[in-house]
């Protein structure tokens, strides 16, 4: 029933993801997103981690684990996104451009790894 468990969790962290990072990304949280303390790409990150903290409630998983998750993918989502915005700023590739399309799913695989790794976490807070 676990494994059952931890296949949901990554499922619904996939759906929030492409909810949270192309559905809703409104033109302020990328303009200028390559400074570091930038209010857009915060707000961003909040998006993805109040969905993040649904899909936790919808598990069901204690609140002190919900709080520990989404604060840590909160910060990671945020040093990602910045880490892509720095490379695209000096890199400037266009979508024409093949290094474009690889630093982008570099950037997805990130993200992803990090859902792997928070799903890791639950498993082994909620497993014991």
């Amino acid at each position: 029933m676990l494994s059952y468990s931890l296949l949901k969790l990554l499922l619904l962290l996939q759906l929030k993801h492409v909810l949270a990072d192309f559905c809703l990304q409104w033109p302020f949280m990328l303009i200028g997103h390559a400074r570091y303390l930038h209010a857009g790409r915060a707000v961003h990150c909040l998006v993805h981690v109040v969905f993040t903290g649904v899909v936790l409630l919808v598990m069901p998983t204690p609140a002190a684990l919900i709080a520990a998750i989404v604060l840590v993918e909160w910060v990671v989502h945020f040093h990602i996104d910045w880490l892509k915005a720095m490379h695209g700023q000096a890199t400037q590739y266009d979508t024409a451009d093949r290094r474009y399309w690889i630093a982008f799913g570099m950037d997805q695989l990130a993200h992803q790894l990090t859902y792997i790794a928070l799903a890791w976490w639950w498993l082994v807070a909620i497993g014991s």
